[in-house]
């Protein structure tokens, strides 16, 4: 039986979502609790990886088992024998010909700033703390240069395993918000894509961030799409900043 999950967690504490041997890691702590579970091993196939330190609200995944479960008793057994900082929020049976990543058809992300002298220690998990006044202005006008299908090479790790970069967003949004617990304004970037390199989505704020502090402008971001230079684009933002919001599919 094909279970499809949609899964949320607190990515401080994990070294991202991709199985490694010494490491805490979301796909491994759920192959190990869902291993149990099946009574053998298991295979957590998820939408796509996310680093170290970077959250989900909508991250989805689907996995096989030879033992019969109900959806709820199923959410239920795997989130009573995980940590706190995990959680399925909800369990589906789909067909067998489901994949969590051949089928997703775009994600969305959303990156967080808290643009304050202070921090609040209670966004410090989950928002990147920007000190310097931003020009909310200038960020949207530059961002509306990253609309389309492009070659994404400037805005990606050199050690992505793709060998094709080209990638369609189809919307970046940039919000202001008060956020009282902070008593500062939070700053929501929202990108939505086709898909994502690695450290795609960091480093288109870590460059509007740069245009926002009057250290780049538009025509900058235009030639590193061009001329795929990483060097044109900004510096990449910090993880924890980052949450995968929703994946889409058919």
């Amino acid at each position: 039986m094909n279970f499809k999950l949609l899964i949320q967690y607190d990515g401080t504490d994990f070294h991202g979502w991709q199985v490694q041997e010494n490491d805490r890691t979301i796909q491994g702590e759920l192959e190990r609790v869902i291993g149990t579970l099946n009574d053998g091993e298991v295979k957590v196939l998820g939408s796509g990886r996310t680093d170290a330190g970077v959250h989900a609200e909508g991250q989805v995944a689907n996995v096989n088992l030879h033992k019969s479960y109900t959806p709820e008793k199923l959410r239920n057994a795997i989130n009573g024998n995980l940590w706190r900082d995990i959680r399925i929020m909800k369990v589906e049976r789909v067909s067998d010909e489901f994949h969590a990543r051949f089928n997703a058809r775009s994600k969305t992300y959303i990156y967080r700033i808290v643009n304050a002298p202070v921090m609040s220690p209670f966004l410090r998990r989950f928002a990147h703390h920007e000190s310097r006044p931003l020009d909310v202005a200038q960020m949207t006008a530059a961002s509306r240069h990253l609309l389309g299908e492009h070659d994404w090479t400037a805005f990606s790790s050199a050690q992505s395993d793709v060998e094709m970069r080209v990638r369609n967003v189809t919307s970046c949004t940039i919000e202001t918000r008060w956020d009282s617990i902070a008593a500062a304004n939070v700053i929501e970037f929202r990108i939505s894509a086709n898909g994502f390199l690695r450290y795609m989505v960091r480093s288109i704020v870590g460059t509007l961030l740069e245009v926002g502090r009057g250290e780049k402008d538009s025509d900058t971001i235009q030639t590193a799409l061009v001329n795929g230079d990483r060097k044109l684009a900004g510096k990449t933002a910090s993880a924890n900043g980052l949450t995968l919001h929703r994946v889409d599919y058919n």
